[in-house]
């Protein structure tokens, strides 16, 4: 049987043992930022290139995943597909057509298009240049499982 003195004793250590776990817990959860393009790694893929900017849980998200794209002229970044998640895709350069309600649309700079949970969606570079594009994407608790 533990006594007031055993508890007293252990209350200090056991403060110190629960700010070591928040710790721990909270630098998965990214809080604000400032994210500097220039400071990402390019990595090139059979379409173009990617910076991936972050995929980490943020206080009200699951989830938050940013990139952002280089599609060459003539590509597109996948085959069109569906996924759980909902994203935005704001278009910084180039010409592209995406896959929106079962149509394709063109877009350019400036624009941006949003995808709905499971919506079947795509994205291709019509344009001689190539795209630049952000993609956000996010995952809460209302997220439906994959």
């Amino acid at each position: 049987m533990f006594s007031r003195r055993d508890l007293m004793a252990a209350l200090p250590a056991l403060a110190i043992m629960g700010t070591a776990f928040a710790t721990a817990e909270d630098k998965h959860v990214m809080g604000s930022r400032v994210f500097n393009l220039a400071s990402f790694p390019s990595k090139k893929t059979s379409w173009g290139s990617m910076r991936s900017l972050c995929s980490s849980p943020t206080p009200t998200l699951e989830n938050l995943e940013m990139h952002v794209s280089t599609l060459n002229p003539g590509m597109a970044s996948h085959k069109p597909h569906r996924h759980p998640n909902e994203e935005l895709i704001i278009i910084a350069q180039g010409a592209v057509e995406t896959l929106s309600n079962g149509k394709w649309k063109r877009v350019g700079p400036g624009d941006v298009v949003f995808n709905a949970s499971n919506h079947l969606h795509g994205f291709r570079n019509v344009g001689k240049e190539p795209a630049i594009y952000h993609v956000i994407n996010w995952k809460t608790a209302a997220t439906p499982s994959a």
